[in-house]
């Protein structure tokens, strides 16, 4: 494979380096995907798969006028860009999706569910999908509640825990975990196995959890008592929060087909615990 990872300077973009360390990293100084003019110059000879970290990602930003411009530029623009140089030059596109295409209003979302987002992330996160499989080649991988190497719910409650905070977390949206480390195994999987293109929906495996729930794992993790989480309702949690985007309320995706194309899921709690470990050591 010669693969172009790009948004290298991501906390995907660089697991995805870490698991091809003989890809090409493009960072978004060398290539703005929103730009044509500049996919178009770029020396796409010398790939033949796209792997495309580069994403708009904060969600309530997203509502404003200026991130809404950012999120439709980095999730629909740019990956109809990157589909365009996949048909023209022949390659394989490999693009990462996210619940929020959802409304949230069932409770295990199939691959085959029709979009209905919430919130202009979400819309535009669609848009990109949509995009993306003009491509006779593409993979679109669909995650849940990302956690990686950056920034993230998990390090915040890690922190909040070792300081030994009372929190207040939301306790009725529902979903699965998804490590950049299960994320990158998935496409490596479907790289290397070629099933048919197509999206298929990627996060860890295990029952289905709300953030409260995590948080309080996070906290027994770290010595603490789980009662120090308090749940609380969505509503009432975002009520002292105006402008925050509107989240789904379940998020959990069906893994019934990554799962028939070969590839085991990972118990979400059990790789939170080999997270925070890690990161211990």
């Amino acid at each position: 494979m010669r693969a172009a990872i790009l948004g290298a300077d991501g906390q995907l973009g660089k697991a995805m380096s870490a698991r091809f360390p003989h890809a090409a990293s493009v960072r978004r100084g060398d290539l703005d995907i929103a730009d044509q003019a500049s996919v178009n110059a770029f020396d796409w000879g010398a790939f033949d798969t796209i792997l495309n970290a580069a994403a708009y990602t904060e969600v309530d930003a997203a509502e404003t006028a200026v991130g809404r411009s950012c999120a439709w530029q980095a999730n629909a623009v740019g990956p109809r860009n990157l589909a365009e140089a996949a048909i023209r030059h022949g390659l394989t596109l490999v693009h990462v999706s996210s619940d929020y295409v959802f409304d949230g209003s069932v409770s295990c979302h199939p691959e085959t569910e029709s979009f209905s987002p919430l919130g202009v992330y979400g819309q535009s996160k669609a848009a990109g999908d949509i995009a993306v499989t003009l491509a006779p080649e593409h993979y679109i991988l669909r995650v849940s509640w990302l956690v990686g190497g950056g920034a993230n719910f998990v390090r915040t409650m890690t922190s909040l825990a070792a300081a030994g905070k009372q929190v207040s977390v939301v306790g009725d949206q529902i979903g699965r975990l998804t490590f950049t480390q299960q994320l990158v195994d998935a496409v490596d999987h479907l790289l290397s196995t070629k099933p048919p293109p197509g999206t298929y929906n990627c996060s860890n495996d295990g029952d289905p959890a709300s953030w409260a729930d995590i948080a309080r794992d996070v906290f027994t993790e770290q010595g603490r008592s789980p009662e120090l989480v308090e749940p609380v309702g969505t509503a009432a949690y975002f009520d002292s929060r105006p402008g925050a985007a509107p989240r789904p309320l379940h998020s959990t995706l069906d893994l019934a087909k990554i799962k028939a194309a070969g590839l085991v899921p990972r118990n979400w709690r059990s790789e939170l615990v080999d997270h925070l470990r890690q990161d211990k050591s």
